[in-house]
């Protein structure tokens, strides 16, 4: 009865649009055929047109790779997800692949804290602390121009440094971390990074741990699931998330000027 209230709930119409939609994937172990496997439960949380968060998906995937991100976007589709801007994630394999195939006319900006991870295991120790600080230059920048020639001089301060793998981490990678920056400056700082996803999953796991390993992956999802949706029925829900209104301001500033522009 509970699992059918769950299913139903999971696979809910998806009502009005969500500019901001945050993907992410956790691992829990299952017993499978008396061994112990990994089994990855993907989630998707949204921003709606009055600034809630909103839980929009959560659904098994056999790994997070393109198949599984493939299915879960559809999924989320057919579920009647739209109006998307932004997608939020890790570089997560197949994953952006995917992204332009449902979501074609939506950006993706890859969160700073795991690219700022990736290049830290390019870096001695010793050095974390002075590489950090220059990463975090890049985002403290007033717009994206201004934010890639500050990438670019930390690229060479990163070989002349004698760090050239991490040099080569930053240049390769750098304009995925700046889409963030074509939104609404309020909105920065809740953009740019998938924190927002980071702390449900903590609290997934927090209540996952004590299960060790589940029977199967279906139980894990719905345990998953349960918990999403209780959090969803709490101030986590309730609370005003960002102000909307400030995209709908860039909006009609951006037509205004694009309207003058062609009148000239």
């Amino acid at each position: 009865k509970v699992y059918g209230q769950i299913e139903s709930w999971r696979n809910r119409p998806i009502q009005g649009e969500h500019a901001y939609v945050y993907l992410d994937g956790i691992w829990l172990k299952r017993s499978w055929g008396g061994e112990v496997k990994n089994v990855a439960v993907l989630i998707a949380i949204g921003v709606d047109a009055e600034g809630f968060r909103e839980v929009l998906g959560v659904a098994e995937g056999t790994k997070e790779d393109a198949e599984s991100w493939r299915s879960f976007l559809r999924h989320l589709k057919e579920r009647g997800l739209t109006g998307v801007r932004l997608f939020v994630s890790d570089k997560c394999l197949g994953l952006v692949e995917s992204l332009a195939e449902f979501y074609p006319e939506a950006a993706w900006q890859r969160c700073v804290v795991h690219w700022y991870r990736n290049v830290f295991t390019a870096v001695p120790t010793t050095k974390v602390k002075d590489v950090a600080a220059m990463l975090k230059a890049i985002h403290a920048q007033e717009d994206r121009p201004a934010a890639a020639r500050k990438a670019a001089e930390v690229v060479e301060k990163l070989e002349s440094m004698r760090l050239g793998k991490a040099a080569a981490i930053v240049r390769e990678g750098v304009m995925e971390t700046l889409p963030y920056m074509a939104f609404p400056r309020e909105h920065w700082r809740s953009l740019r990074t998938n924190n927002p996803l980071e702390r449900i999953n903590r609290e997934v796991r927090r209540r996952t741990r004590v299960v060790g390993a589940f029977p199967d992956g279906q139980s894990a999802l719905m345990l998953v699931a349960a918990r999403l949706r209780h959090m969803a029925g709490t101030r986590w829900g309730k609370r005003k998330y960002l102000d909307m209104d400030r995209l709908r301001e860039q909006d009609r500033e951006r037509e205004a000027m694009e309207t003058i522009e062609a009148a000239a």
